[in-house]
């Protein structure tokens, strides 16, 4: 497969090129920084430098074209401010969305995070700080703009808290789980199965569990 992974210099991203490339797939990387290309090319992947925030959805589709599916796993990061968590958790995801439609690629994950349903209908949910509260309602409304298209299959990935403990193989999958934590190694490995699984089109939540990890994918699938 040539998979195109978005914000591939995250910590998530890296995992799943490292997978993904062990097993011979084709990973083309996109990363705004271009002092990271070093680190994606020991990975397995391809990098190309491209900046979301600014690019064209021609410049992305050009990227993604003739992909067999992408991967939007980026993020403002924690020490960005709320502008970035509206311009790159929700506007780049958008865009990438935009790229891989008017590129006919259809298969579209989007890593997304727990809670988001808490903000739903502008809800304000108590004792969480605005910036996470920003980052929460970028999530939601990049799930919202992105799920309703005919012309992508998408699959919304909503990990719990992430651990950079070893990863076990196992998890829980389901459309609810309770808080709770998963390893990033886990987390990139459901996203390698999700690859793999011709269904789509699922909204759910990920936490360590004790169902083997393509299990997990097919049942909830």
């Amino acid at each position: 497969m040539r998979i195109v992974i978005a914000g591939a210099h995250g910590q998530i991203a890296r995992r799943l090129t490292r997978l993904l490339a062990g097993r011979g797939d084709t990973v083309v990387g996109i990363v705004r920084n271009p002092d990271h290309t070093a680190d994606l090319t020991a990975d397995g992947a391809e990098p190309v430098v491209l900046d979301l925030e600014h690019a064209g959805v021609d410049d992305v589709a050009a990227v993604v074209r003739g992909a067999d599916g992408v991967v939007f796993a980026a993020g403002g990061g924690p020490s960005s401010g709320i502008a970035r968590k509206d311009s790159v958790d929700r506007g780049a995801a958008v865009l990438l969305a935009d790229a891989a439609e008017a590129a006919g690629v259809r298969p579209y994950l989007l890593v997304s995070s727990v809670g988001v349903e808490s903000v739903a209908d502008g809800a304000t949910p108590e004792g969480v700080d605005e910036t996470f509260v920003a980052y929460l309602r970028a999530k939601l409304a990049a799930e919202e703009a992105v799920l309703p298209r005919p012309g992508l299959d998408v699959t919304v990935v909503r990990p719990v808290t992430l651990t950079d403990d070893p990863g076990t193989g196992r998890v829980e999958l389901a459309r609810t789980v309770q808080r709770g934590e998963v390893t990033r190694d886990d987390v990139a490995a459901v996203l390698v199965a999700l690859l793999d699984e011709p269904k789509t089109g699922a909204v759910v939540e990920l936490r360590g569990g004790d169902t083997p990890v393509t299990e997990a994918v097919a049942a909830v699938l």
